[in-house]
């Protein structure tokens, strides 16, 4: 018989994290049907800046890079291997740039906003 309350008691205890972990969803689930859109902008807002600043930066860096890369195309002379690298480069940075532009336009047709 002292067998039979310990079973009880483990029941228990791996019930209690369950049920804790569901009043959490509930709560949570609450908490997103009583936020408005008003909260939402809130809420991205400082994500917005900080991705437009990320995304100014990296146009920077990259319209360097691609001076770069052009400078290199211009001065490999006739060694093929460093024309393919500056090309290379030069494809790279612009699939990076069209990416990082891209970005916002495609979460939006995904959201359907």
């Amino acid at each position: 018989m002292a067998q039979k309350p310990s079973r009880i008691k483990q029941r228990r205890l791996r019930i209690i994290p369950l049920l804790i972990v569901l009043a959490l969803m509930v709560m949570q689930i609450g908490m997103v049907i009583a936020a408005d859109e008003a909260d939402f902008e809130q809420v991205l807002h400082p994500l917005t800046t900080i991705y437009n600043l990320v995304k100014y930066a990296a146009t920077i860096i990259a319209g360097l890079v691609l001076l770069f890369s052009g400078i290199t195309y211009i001065t490999s002379g006739s060694d093929p291997g460093k024309r393919e690298k500056a090309k290379n480069m030069a494809m790279y940075v612009i699939i990076g740039l069209i990416v990082i532009w891209a970005a916002p336009f495609v979460v939006d047709l995904i959201l359907g906003n």
